[in-house]
């Protein structure tokens, strides 16, 4: 054997996932598909014994380029997990009572001069115009009508949509998991009795299963859930709380009969200790009610959850205790946090898919090399905890921006204390309706700008550049705006035809 091949082999991997699911199943074929077996071998364990969460099942546009990673043919992904399109989250009842307002993807207006668009719509609102920021959102208006179609490749305004999927979570896990196992991982059914360590360095070498068979590896992706089985049961990698920033602890969920037309959008409706997700797919809507236990009992949590379906319950209500937070090492040895083994952000801006998809991605950056150099897991460590962080931040934004006075929950969400780093972010959009991020977040100006709009965080100044351009043009710039977002949805088909047409 050459140089090359010695090479070679000594960077060989024995990767074992522990753990199926989503986050198992989405690292099982992310690593087969780009390793291409030339980097080791891949064994993923699980038991059917053992059951998934399964409330996933709403998405964020980035979903698209793992699909693409994975060369997953659109069409084919649609039908095999009974997906339906995504525009954005509508949210009733957040900012206060009877009020509604929508997270759209995509752009929110298109520039004018130096200064962003919603400088100038806080220009245009201090002089008393009144106007939604929705109204210059291509996907917040076709989802007001519920229209859809997939962007054409052109400069047409259409090309601008923005879009996500809803799909079945465990059909999303057994799609993926045909296609890995195509690639050539291998599943091992069996719940693990056992994990074996090395004595000196702590590293984990194998682990026992109750049917008397023994998995080795050199490699251990956690993906065993909210227990965090390798993570912290066995290396103790510790844990940051945030219940006191997020409070919600607790969800009841169920499914229930499909709607008549499917909304191309998520639907978040805040409940007098939580709030509701309605997410419609093209064979059930997925619906789940995350709450407080502090605030209110389990049987009153589910009786809010059935009473607030568009359609009957298809089983009694399941429950699921979380606390919020995150390890403060999602890698530590030779085991990397995958999924909720990593940390748990409720599932308000459909973020837990993508928490796995960044995990994956950020983990093929420092893939190892013959030796865990104890830099790439430095590196690593700090990449999720920035993401984990930043995602945090935004969404304790939606609790913290309430105008609610209804409930104590309500009440001790709108008065709590948040991190310092939001303060920072609400002071400069107050004053001067600047967006301050840093590098690589996930959520960009228009998310932030949607929320702290829609729930009604009004700045008091803008960007003077805003003044540079006269009244008239700007009048001028907002009504073309309009009419050709209002052109452009009127061209779409709604949702419904959309895919029916995929049928």
């Amino acid at each position: 054997m050459n140089t090359a091949d010695n090479k070679t082999s000594a960077h060989r991997r024995q990767v074992v996932i522990v753990g199926g699911g989503t986050a198992g199943w989405m690292s099982a074929a992310l690593l087969a598909k780009i390793t291409q077996g030339k980097l080791g071998d891949i064994t993923l364990v699980e038991s059917e014994e053992i059951g998934t969460i399964g409330v996933g099942e709403a998405t964020i546009p980035a979903i698209k380029r793992f699909n693409r990673l994975l060369e997953l043919h659109e069409l084919d992904f649609v039908r095999q997990t009974q997906a339906s399109f995504k525009l954005g989250i509508e949210f009733v009842n957040w900012g206060q009572v009877g009020t509604r307002y929508f997270h759209p993807f995509g752009a929110i207006g298109d520039p004018i001069g130096r200064a962003a668009f919603h400088h100038f719509l806080t220009r245009r609102r201090l002089a008393g115009e009144a106007e939604s920021f929705e109204d210059y959102s291509l996907n917040a208006m076709a989802a007001r009508q519920n229209r859809f179609t997939t962007p054409p490749r052109d400069d047409s305004p259409l090309s601008q949509l923005s879009y996500a999927y809803h799909f079945d979570a465990s059909l999303y896990a057994a799609y993926l998991r045909r296609h890995a196992e195509a690639n050539g991982v291998k599943r091992v059914e069996g719940k693990i009795r056992h994990v074996g360590q090395n004595a000196e360095t702590g590293f984990i070498e194998r682990l026992s299963l109750e049917n008397g068979q023994t998995v080795e590896g050199d490699f251990f992706i956690d993906c065993s859930g909210l227990s965090g089985l390798l993570i912290e049961k066995t290396l103790h990698s510790g844990f940051d709380d945030w219940s006191a920033l997020l409070p919600c602890n607790s969800a009841a969920f169920v499914p229930s009969e499909k709607v008549a037309d499917v909304t191309p959008y998520t639907r978040s409706t805040a409940h007098t200790a939580g709030w509701q997700w309605r997410i419609p797919l093209q064979h059930r809507t997925g619906n789940g009610h995350v709450f407080c236990s502090d605030f209110i009992t389990d049987d009153e949590a589910a009786q809010t959850l059935v009473r607030n379906l568009d359609g009957k319950a298809l089983a009694d209500p399941k429950f699921v205790r979380f606390k919020t937070g995150r390890r403060r090492l999602s890698w530590n040895r030779n085991v990397v946090a995958i999924g909720l083994s990593g940390g748990f952000l409720e599932p308000l801006e459909s973020t837990s898919i993508h928490l796995i998809q960044s995990g994956l991605v950020k983990l093929l950056d420092y893939w190892p090399g013959e030796r865990f150099a104890p830099l790439l897991a430095e590196q690593y460590n700090r990449a999720m905890a920035n993401q984990y962080e930043s995602i945090r931040d935004f969404i304790i934004l939606h609790y913290k921006a309430t105008q609610r006075d209804d409930s104590a929950f309500w009440r001790y969400c709108r008065d709590m204390p948040v991190p310092d780093s939001l303060s920072y972010r609400l002071d400069h959009f107050r004053s001067s309706a600047r967006i301050v991020l840093t590098p690589g977040e996930l959520f960009q100006p228009n998310s932030w700008l949607a929320v702290m709009l829609g729930q009604n965080i009004n700045p008091l100044g803008y960007d003077p550049l805003a003044d540079v351009v006269d009244t008239e043009r700007v009048a001028a710039q907002f009504s073309r705006m309009r009419g050709t977002i209002s052109r452009a949805v009127q061209s779409m088909p709604s949702h419904k035809a959309f895919l029916d047409a995929l049928s």
